[in-house]
């Protein structure tokens, strides 16, 4: 009875469940109209659709409509995002279709999208610019225009206000003042045409109120700007001004009347009115000596001219008036002064004089005969008190010397142009002796080098006094002496003594040996002059064989007297030939013989056979050429030496190796270089590369290139190969010929003579010329030049060159900033300047601009309209043509264009930029102290040189904690500025330890400044990586053993974690039973993110990580740094809510299992029973066959089954089961009105063989696939999957 009532109960529960599944409701859109901002940006969050379901099944979103374009859904939680940019000003509102579909029903409607205003509009001006012309005379606050502008924004983000950002030039800021709220321009300051600017360009900013909807509370505004061309217009309200101050002129006396004297220049200062000029002498330092021209200003002379008489200068005193009232209604003037300088003439003739003083004329008298004193060959200056004096202002005197002994001495100064003492000076003291001449009278000559006629003459007496003047002397330069080695001390080698004729050194000469290192060997008595052995070891002749001493007397005055001593020693043979000198250089001429004699010697004992040398040849380049006799080294020439087959590259120097050996046993040898200059000499004439020439020269063109002519002399050396040109014959001349190098030989430029014009109109239309080729030794070669003279136009202008000039940027100076200068040989010319282009060199490359214009005269100005940046242009270069208004036939023009170079110089006006950089900055907390690199930010200015270069400073540290909240800290970082290359790298390091309770990020505010003080700041952003952070890893090593694998266990955290490792600390954690070390550690990402204890644990769990950590001796993962969590009532209602439910459902599951349990067993021998008579009679036996066992009746029948049908479900019937039951399990054979029997065994075994291949079934039972076809209808692209029992029905159910 339980088991029917368990039975019923299951089949009622059933029912109910797949009752409720099946009412399915749609989903509900709760709001259909939404606020979005028109600023999103693409990709932004706009809203969510906010759509709910009776049965909370999942839901998917979709937008349709024309305005879906615009967004993008998120299918499964219904975000929305925009995917093209949002236009209030084109649509206030947007309608679009919304589909929610729970996977079986949907709903769609059309949501209203309200757009809010964004400020995204900027402020258009309604003019491109505004213009306007001033008199600079306006009264200030005059109303010059008004600027105005639209928004297509609303409210406060259409409101425009109005400024003036720039003028320029920058001096005329103050000049103008701008209406705000109007846009009405006013004069606030006076113009001046002169001293100010004539033109201003005005920046006109218009900006709007500002506004933002998606990212407030931040506020965005945007501006537009427009330019004004201000003129100034001149007014005459200044007087006339002269130029080119102080005005100094000269003339020379006598000078005829009428001759010009000097020019005075002055102009209108009001140049846009440029007043005519009337000149006039208002006043004179001598009336009558000087007019002026009323309208050129040029002073001549009026009288004649005496300087005795009105003195070296005249000042004149001249008055310039214009020939207009200006503003006030008078005619305005100025007067300056004009200095003329009298230039006197040379009418008095130098003359001699005794003076007690130069500097006062009056102390001196007029003198012809002078004495002076010298002593006996002495140098010197000889004072005679002499003084030349010429009474003209500008004198040029020059002075000789007369008399038998003048060439004794000369005078001093030999020419002056002014007031000079006379001097003698000793030129050859020698003949000053004493005791052949006592008295030099000599006659002194000045002369005016401008008139030789005046002329005046002085007698000199000059005294010679006795000195003593002579030294000690010895018979012989040199004294040859020879001891033998090891003699012993004291031993005499000789005697020697000197001679001096000045009786007082009669008894008075000392003698010495020189130098000082011979006093080691030898000395001398001091009084005697005997030479003796001072050591005899050190006298030995393998060490050395000969010295060299100077001995040497001096008298009572101490004048020396020396000789030579040459000491031999004597010695055994047991040295190598030595070579008497070092190398030999020689001289020959080409062509001639060659002797040189090497010499060499051998210290050996010239007896011997060790001392005979013979002299060889090494082999070498031009060693062939020569033979040298191996007895006498008598070096010779063996063929003739021709300079021309030598390798030019050597410039005649051969060099050969020369040995002397001797006949010793070894023998041995020495080698010296000689070096042979073969002299060239001139035995090659010049030869022309052509037999004639022909060439063509335009007539009219002084000096014009005609042609050049090639010949060449094969000598060497330029001394015989220089050419030089003449032409002989046939130019009449016209022509010149220039002799210039080329690279084989010499050219000759034949061009028209300077001073002669070719006409092509006169008989001489053709020239055979004879040109002479002639080398320094006079070696001649002709040849024919024909040259055509042909028919051509005038000249044309021609382009000087100009200098690069320099230009600062960003100057406003109105002055002339450079100019072209061109000449045109016409004698009657007007030259025009024309501009043909002006490019600027940006980024190492030419582009058109328009920085500067060119004046008709050639002058350069900079163009108002513009202004130079170094930083965009450094050089700017102009080309001009130049004509000639006058030219009468012919091109006007330059054949050429000029050319001007402007180099645009840097000035200081540009602010260091910080370069952007998309890192993340991460310091790790614990792990910092003093020093530590953080982060980095790099920068660099636009400027050049030393205005390029930063440096960085931290101004300001913030900390900004996860809540947001930011607080001021101290400097606890710093900046080192470093370079590389163009880019300066600012490091940021800390200053101190960090705090490691802080969580969040430092805000590191760093300027970067210039050398010209010119600043920016950054913010960067450097995440703190706190303690909670902190992961301890255990290892069962020593300390020591941790470190020594330090490097490896770092790799293999990282392989398992991805993220970088910094390690805080290593410590010991020794005890009895082990000896464990923690090493303290943090596992941080690029991106600021941390791991915890709990994520390293995970990650480094995978077997493949760690084993190779167990393997460097990880034990385990300490406890992370216990947090303290906070309260929160709305958790602990959630959990209660979830227990309660969780119990529910305990309770329905346990039920539901006990029902399933009583179905088991009865349908366990119910399907095998029905499978068995489902079969053939003819397998029959007994009874009804029992698949998968060996009975054949429903006695006993194995419920466990192995055919492939997918039947397996276990109702488990027995011989209790009730009628009911049975007849249930009957209906399983009567349902052949709706399942084919085959068909039906087909399904079930193809269901089987996928039971099979999936591996067992997750479901237990029937009901349980049931349930989960009903999930799988609402999943999408799942296929269906039934199951098909012939064994089975809903009706049993």
């Amino acid at each position: 009875m339980s088991s029917d009532m368990e039975g019923v109960t299951g089949s009622v529960l059933l029912m109910c469940l797949i009752g409720l599944i099946d009412a399915n409701a749609s989903p509900t859109i709760n709001t259909l109209v939404y606020n979005i901002c028109e600023d999103i940006p693409i990709d932004g969050y706009a809203f969510t659709i906010l759509a709910t379901d009776a049965e909370s099944d999942p839901l998917t979103y979709s937008i349709d409509g024309p305005n879906a374009e615009y967004f993008t859904v998120n299918r499964n939680n219904g975000e929305v995002s925009v995917k093209r940019k949002l236009d209030r000003e084109a649509s206030d509102y947007l309608s679009l279709g919304v589909h929610v579909s729970d996977g079986q029903t949907g709903t769609a409607v059309d949501l209203t999208l309200i757009l809010e205003e964004a400020n995204d509009n900027k402020p258009i001006f309604q003019e491109p610019s505004y213009d306007i012309d001033v008199r600079e005379n306006a009264i200030v606050g005059t109303s010059l225009f008004k600027a105005q502008a639209t928004d297509a924004d609303t409210s406060s983000a259409g409101v425009i206000s109005y400024s003036i950002d720039e003028v320029t030039p920058s001096a005329g800021f103050s000049l103008f003042s701008i209406v705000s709220t109007t846009g009405e321009v006013r004069l606030s300051g006076h113009l001046n045409y002169t001293e100010l600017s004539t033109f201003y360009r005005l920046k006109i900013n218009a900006t709007d109120g500002g506004g933002a909807c998606y990212h407030k509370p931040k506020k965005n505004y945007y501006s537009s700007v427009a330019f004004s061309f201000v003129t100034v217009v001149d007014v005459p309200d200044l007087d006339p001004q002269f130029i080119g101050l102080p005005y100094v002129g000269r003339v020379e006396e006598n000078t005829p009347v009428g001759s010009s004297v000097f020019r005075v220049t002055a102009i209108d200062q009001d140049t846009g009115v440029n007043d005519a000029l009337i000149f006039r002498i208002k006043d004179s330092t001598a009336v009558g000596l000087f007019k002026i021209s009323e309208t050129d200003g040029v002073i001549s002379v009026l009288s004649v001219i005496d300087r005795e008489e009105i003195g070296d200068t005249v000042i004149l005193t001249v008055e310039a008036t214009e020939s207009k009232e200006n503003i006030n209604g008078v005619q305005a003037s100025t007067t300056t002064d004009v200095q003329i300088n009298i230039i006197d003439k040379n009418d008095n003739r130098p003359t001699f004089y005794k003076c007690g003083d130069i500097a006062d004329k009056r102390s001196c008298v007029i003198a012809s005969d002078f004495t002076g004193d010298v002593v006996e060959n002495s140098l010197g200056a000889v004072f005679i008190n002499m003084t030349v004096i010429d009474l003209d202002k500008i004198k040029k005197t020059k002075l000789t010397l007369e008399g038998v002994n003048s060439d004794v001495f000369s005078v001093e100064p030999q020419s002056t142009t002014s007031d000079s003492i006379v001097q003698l000076l000793v030129k050859q003291p020698q003949k000053l002796d004493f005791e052949k001449i006592q008295t030099i009278v000599l006659q002194v000559i000045a002369t005016d080098e401008e008139n030789p006629t005046f002329q005046s003459r002085a007698t000199v007496t000059i005294n010679i006094e006795d000195a003593n003047d002579n030294s000690p002397e010895f018979q012989q330069d040199t004294y040859k002496l020879e001891v033998p080695e090891h003699s012993p001390a004291g031993h005499v080698l000789d005697t020697i003594t000197a001679e001096d004729p000045d009786t007082m050194d009669e008894g008075n000469i000392t003698y010495k040996l020189l130098p000082e290192s011979i006093l080691l060997y030898f000395d001398v008595d001091p009084h005697t002059g005997t030479v003796y052995v001072k050591n005899e070891t050190l006298l030995d002749r393998e060490v050395r064989s000969l010295y060299s001493a100077t001995l040497q007397a001096r008298d009572s005055d101490g004048k020396p007297g020396s000789t030579v001593l040459e000491i031999t020693l004597i010695d055994i043979n047991d040295h190598p030939p030595v070579m008497n000198r070092d190398s030999y250089q020689e001289f020959v001429k080409e062509g001639k013989n060659f002797e040189l004699k090497i010499q060499a010697t051998d210290a050996d004992d010239s007896d011997t056979p060790n001392s005979q040398l013979v002299f060889g040849i090494e082999p070498s380049r031009y060693s062939d050429k020569f033979t040298i006799d191996p007895v006498t080294g008598v070096l010779t020439n063996r063929v003739k030496l021709d300079r021309e087959d030598l390798d030019p590259d050597l410039n005649g120097r051969i060099e050969l190796n020369v040995t002397a050996t001797d006949k010793g046993s070894p023998p041995l040898s020495a080698m010296v270089p000689v070096i042979i200059n073969v002299e060239d000499v001139n035995d090659n004439g010049p030869k022309f590369k052509a037999s004639a020439y022909k060439f063509s020269v335009k007539e009219g063109e002084k000096g014009a290139f005609v042609g050049s002519v090639q010949a060449e002399d094969l000598d060497q050396t330029t001394e015989f190969n220089r050419i030089s040109y003449s032409i002989r014959n046939g130019g009449f001349g016209s022509f010149i010929i220039r002799t210039f190098a080329d690279q084989q030989g010499y050219m000759g430029n034949v061009t028209v003579d300077i001073d002669i014009e070719l006409d092509y109109e006169s008989s001489n239309k053709q020239f055979n010329l004879q040109v002479e080729a002639v080398d320094l030794e006079q070696e001649k070669a002709t040849v024919i030049v024909e040259v055509d003279v042909l028919d051509v136009n005038d000249e044309r202008p021609e382009f000087k060159p100009s200098e690069p000039v320099t230009v600062k940027e960003n100057t406003t100076i109105s002055g002339v900033v450079g100019s072209f200068t061109a000449q045109d040989k016409d004698g009657n010319h007007s030259l025009v300047y024309e501009l043909e282009s002006i490019k600027c060199r940006c980024n190492s490359s030419l582009t058109d601009c328009s920085w500067f214009i060119l004046d008709p005269t050639g002058e350069v100005r900079l163009n108002p309209e513009q202004t130079s940046d170094y930083e965009q242009c450094d050089q700017v270069v102009m080309e001009a043509q130049v004509v000639d208004k006058y030219t009468e036939k012919g091109e006007n023009n330059s054949v050429t264009t000029g050319k001007l170079v402007i180099n645009i110089e840097d000035i200081n006006d540009n602010a260091p930029e910080f370069i952007f950089s998309d890192s993340v900055f991460i310091v790790v907390s614990e792990s910092a102290s003093k020093g530590t690199s953080v982060a980095g930010v790099s920068a660099t200015d636009r400027d050049s040189v030393i205005n390029r270069q930063v440096e960085f400073k931290v101004t300001d540290v913030k900390f900004k904690d996860t809540n947001n909240k930011t607080t001021d800290m101290r400097m606890l970082y710093e900046a080192v500025t470093t370079q590389q290359k163009d880019i300066y790298v600012g490091i940021i390091q800390t200053t101190e330890g960090l705090d490691t309770s802080l969580k969040g990020k430092y805000l590191v505010t760093v300027s970067a400044t210039d050398s010209g003080k010119l600043s920016t700041s950054t913010v960067v952003e450097i995440f703190a990586v706190d303690e909670s952070f902190k992961v301890n890893l255990k290892f069962t090593t020593s300390k020591a053993m941790v470190e020594q694998n330090l490097n490896e266990i770092i790799r293999a955290l990282i392989s398992a974690t991805k993220a970088a490792v910094q390690i805080a600390a290593i410590n010991s954690e020794s005890s009895r039973a082990s000896d464990n070390t923690i090493v303290v550690a943090y596992f941080v990402y690029l991106n600021g993110t941390a791991l915890t204890s709990n994520e390293v644990e995970t990650m480094i769990s995978a077997p493949e990580h760690a084993y190779i950590l167990i393997q460097l001796g990880l034990a385990d993962i300490g406890q992370p740094p216990v947090i303290e969590a906070e309260t929160d009532p709305l958790r602990y209602i959630l959990v209660g809510m979830v227990a309660g439910l969780i119990v529910v459902l305990t309770v329905l599951t346990t039920s539901l299992m006990c029902t399933r349990r009583n179905y088991r067993r009865k349908l366990k021998a119910a399907k095998a029973m029905n499978s068995a008579s489902m079969m053939n009679s003819d397998n029959q036996k007994s009874g009804p066959v029992v698949p998968g066992t060996n009975k054949y009746t429903m006695q006993g029948a194995n419920p466990v089954l192995n055919l492939h049908i997918d039947t397996t479900m276990v109702l488990d019937m027995d011989e209790e089961s009730s009628d009911v039951d049975k007849v249930s399990l009957n209906s399983l054979d009567d349902d052949n009105n709706y399942i084919n029997e085959t068909s039906n065994m087909k399904s079930i075994q193809e269901e089987e063989e996928e039971e099979e291949d999936d591996g067992p079934s997750k479901y237990i039972e029937p009901l349980g696939a049931a349930l989960a076809q009903r999930g799988q209808k609402k999943a999408s692209n799942n296929p269906h999957v039934g199951f098909i029992n012939p064994a089975f029905s809903t009706t049993d159910l």
